[in-house]
């Protein structure tokens, strides 16, 4: 790794990158982003999400496979529902900071100062 002149940061290694990439991708999806912000907000049953987000129930069922798969959403058995939540405290770092600082910037709100994510 690579110190950044001046900075006190590290470059990341490869890997890290490529995992950061794997969920960012992942996240480029409108209806993924969605899925996380909803979840980022309190667990839910893929039919509670579908009707939230506006998507298929098959749809959602999808997505919400991709994202299980990536590590980002686990899911736990309540009864017969499957109830899914948010795996990854820092993607809803990073997902509520750059949705909240675009809606800010959207309704001329005042945007708040970010809040420092964990290791940066």
């Amino acid at each position: 790794m690579a110190t950044v002149p001046g900075s006190g940061y590290e470059d990341p290694t490869a890997d890290v990158l490529t995992e950061a990439a794997a969920a960012f991708g992942l996240l480029a999806s409108p209806a993924r982003l969605h899925i996380v912000w909803a979840l980022a907000q309190g667990e839910s049953d893929v039919t509670g999400l579908a009707e939230r987000v506006g998507g298929a129930l098959p749809a959602v069922s999808q997505h919400l496979t991709k994202l299980k798969l990536a590590g980002l959403v686990r899911s736990r058995r309540e009864g017969r529902r499957q109830v899914y939540l948010v795996d990854d405290p820092d993607v809803v770092d990073v997902v509520r900071l750059l949705v909240g600082r675009l809606t800010a910037r959207t309704t001329g709100a005042e945007v708040p100062a970010p809040r420092r994510l964990h290791g940066l």
